[in-house]
């Protein structure tokens, strides 16, 4: 979710749907609101519980086009100090995350004084706090401390494995002097594991390897999408692509290569700075982040006053669920303007 030094319009256009679709799903899977609104639309909110979580893929996509963007350019790798590197993207990611967990607990602790459910979370244990500050909780199988804290874990795994993958490329690279063909084949080859073996298997789902293949096609899409090569590069992925699916269907993964080849094409085309320009979905694009980080609190304590408030009945549960996802967005926005802006 980290933002480029120039402005792709596409990009900010797919980063601000796919937070809202994320937030629409979290709306749907807790709380009094979801199973009372149900009632009123249940299709609509059976969709958005079982295919809006699919739009994480976008940000997985997303995520390996631009590190592709900022650490091998023209498919060669420029990493020089991996460690330095790993370190800033923690910090950029951590501090936000930290400071919205803060808010997270709190707003849980005055939630289970009016709603006592399975889906707040508990007061937090010390290791708890230790391992989600090391973005460890899952690998440790610490209970989340708020909705969607893996991703964060799970894209700072994803940044670590590019720039070492890219370290060792260059290096390896040089010695053989090949170094603007290898860099893109290490990072296929390991795309090739995932998507054939490692994403097939939901064991893996705590670690980076599990969702590389996704992130890998961003990365991929990038360099074929070079002027000096083929287009029928972007085929290649594709193809490859498709022999996983027909193995193995994967929503996922189909919605991750639709997007790879829209930024692929758009790319090539020069469609990456002018498509979807539009001045609310770029400030939605800007702040994803600080919304993904900041809505579940809104969700937890809209889904603990709103019922309390007025009388539980389909439409007026309906109604909240529209109030918390416009409060979920402001909130977003003002912690955007407080802390991630401030941070980066």
């Amino acid at each position: 979710m980290s933002p480029s030094p120039r402005r792709m319009p596409l990009i900010d256009a797919f980063k601000a749907i796919a937070s809202q679709l994320i937030v629409l799903h979290h709306l749907s899977s807790y709380g009094p609101l979801s199973e009372s609104a149900r009632e009123l639309a249940p299709q609509l909110l059976d969709w958005m519980y079982d295919y809006a979580r699919v739009a994480v893929q976008v940000f997985l996509v997303i995520g390996g086009f631009l590190a592709a963007k900022g650490l091998a350019p023209q498919g060669e790798s420029v990493v020089q100090q991996p460690l330095a590197l790993i370190w800033k993207r923690y910090r950029r990611l951590v501090l936000p995350y930290l400071a919205a967990l803060g808010v997270g607990i709190t707003c849980a602790a005055l939630v289970r004084l009016w709603l006592w459910d399975g889906w707040v979370p508990s007061a937090p244990t010390l290791p708890q706090l230790a391992a989600h500050a090391l973005l460890l909780h899952s690998v440790l199988d610490q209970e989340a401390l708020s909705a969607g804290v893996w991703y964060v874990a799970i894209d700072f795994q994803l940044f670590a494995l590019m720039v070492l993958t890219l370290w060792l490329s260059g290096k390896a690279g040089a010695l053989a002097g090949q170094v603007r063909r290898l860099t893109p084949v290490l990072v296929g080859v390991l795309a090739v594991a995932s998507l054939f073996h490692f994403n097939r298997n939901e064991v893996w789902d705590e670690w980076a390897i599990y969702f590389f293949g996704s992130y890998a096609m961003g990365a991929l899409a990038y360099w074929a999408a070079d002027d000096d090569r083929s287009p029928l590069w972007l085929g290649v992925l594709a193809a490859i692509v498709i022999g996983a699916l027909v193995i193995d269907f994967r929503l996922r993964i189909a919605v991750a290569l639709a997007v790879a080849l829209a930024l692929g094409v758009g790319r090539r085309t020069g469609a990456l700075e002018a498509w979807l320009d539009v001045r609310p979905l770029a400030y939605l694009g800007k702040i994803s982040y600080s919304v993904f980080l900041f809505h579940f609190p809104v969700v937890m304590v809209m889904n603990a006053v709103i019922p309390h408030l007025v009388p539980r009945n389909p439409t007026a549960s309906a109604i909240g669920l529209v109030l918390a996802w416009g409060v979920s967005v402001a909130a977003g926005a003002f912690f955007f303007r407080l802390v991630e802006s401030r941070v980066r």
